[in-house]
């Protein structure tokens, strides 16, 4: 059984990943023809970052779109042809059940298309000081997203238990609601944060799906190592466009949707507190801004990196953008390596 189970994993990520490069020419002509670019800011607010990325200027945005529909299409295609089809093909490639894959999916097209709305209110110079929705504003909105996630999980599949490596469960109560959605929404913008430099957050994304589809695997939740698989798929194509220089740029309806995903994968497998490093590199890049944030708040304006999130410190002193991406990727998964051992250790 296990080998069967091996077997539509690795099959499945390999047709996302086919379907994926198919269906690429198609959005890149689109986003082209109508000019949905990114503008780079240029209010005099973030003079260093606006000189550094001026050349990427009307880059497309939302390629994000690339992956979460991709995930969206092999989901609902397998699943109804499970249902109207009842072949033993259709019923052993399905992979969407109540129980592991229902609620990613949900949380992951819904916070894709909130995503995809700030990104067009952007690019058209719309929303909040033409800029899209308003920061407060959307993190009400993903909070909101979180909060169904938690109630599902509190209610739905009486879940209240939180696990930390070798100390093992501990009881939350209902304190596991208010937790979950500061896990969930902290790693979503934490991802947001990564999405700076081509290739970045689509190759760390890419290191930390790839950890948990080894974990659920471990787990036995393989329906949810298949959703990590088609995860994998799509952002394996999406990668090929995406490095330096990038066709297009992933855009919140990308990051922000696989960063609460990879958040609900978190708590689907009981490894929460592994996570930090699964996510190494989205923790670094978000403490570095709110470090920076508060250095200017308490320091008289005065800043303590030259520019964030991190990535942006080391593009001001010089390293170019393959290097540094390069190696923030040796760094992701190296740490990757370590939350696996940790993950490991603990299972014996």
């Amino acid at each position: 059984m296990i080998d069967f189970y091996i077997i539509k994993i690795l099959l499945l990520t390999f047709l996302s990943f086919i379907f994926t490069m198919a269906w690429t020419p198609i959005l890149t002509y689109f986003l082209y023809k109508y000019k949905l670019g990114k503008n780079i800011r240029n209010d005099g607010t973030t003079p260093l970052f606006s000189k550094m990325h001026a050349h990427k200027s009307g880059t497309p945005t939302m390629g994000g779109l690339l992956i979460w529909v991709t995930v969206l299409i092999f989901s609902l295609s397998f699943f109804y042809l499970y249902k109207f089809l009842p072949l033993d093909i259709f019923i052993n490639l399905n992979f969407l059940s109540r129980s592991e894959t229902l609620l990613p999916l949900g949380c992951l097209v819904a916070s894709a298309l909130v995503g995809l709305i700030d990104d067009l209110l952007d690019i058209k110079k719309m929303g909040h000081k033409n800029r899209g929705i308003k920061f407060s504003h959307k993190f009400i909105i993903y909070s909101l997203i979180a909060l169904v996630g938690a109630l599902w999980f509190y209610f739905k599949l009486n879940w209240d238990v939180v696990h930390i490596p070798f100390l093992g469960n501990f009881y939350f109560g209902w304190y596991f609601i208010i937790f979950f959605i500061f896990v969930v929404v902290g790693t979503a913008f934490a991802v947001n944060q990564t999405d700076g430099l081509d290739g970045l957050a689509a190759g760390t994304l890419l290191t930390a799906f790839s950890a948990y589809a080894v974990i659920s695997f471990v787990a036995g939740k393989y329906d949810l190592t298949v959703f990590c698989g088609v995860i994998i798929g799509a952002l394996l194509a999406f990668l090929w466009f995406n490095i330096s220089p990038a066709r297009f740029f992933m855009g919140d309806t990308g990051s922000m949707s696989l960063g609460i995903t990879l958040a609900l994968m978190a708590f689907y497998t009981n490894t929460v507190f592994i996570l930090p490093f699964l996510g190494f590199i989205f923790v670094i890049e978000a403490l570095s801004s709110i470090i920076q944030m508060l250095s200017k708040k308490f320091r008289n304006g005065k800043k303590f990196f030259l520019s964030s999130p991190i990535h942006h410190h080391f593009e001001a002193k010089g390293w170019s953008e393959p290097k540094i991406v390069m190696r923030f990727w040796i760094i992701a998964n190296t740490a990757t390596a370590v939350g696996l051992i940790i993950f490991l250790l603990d299972k014996t």
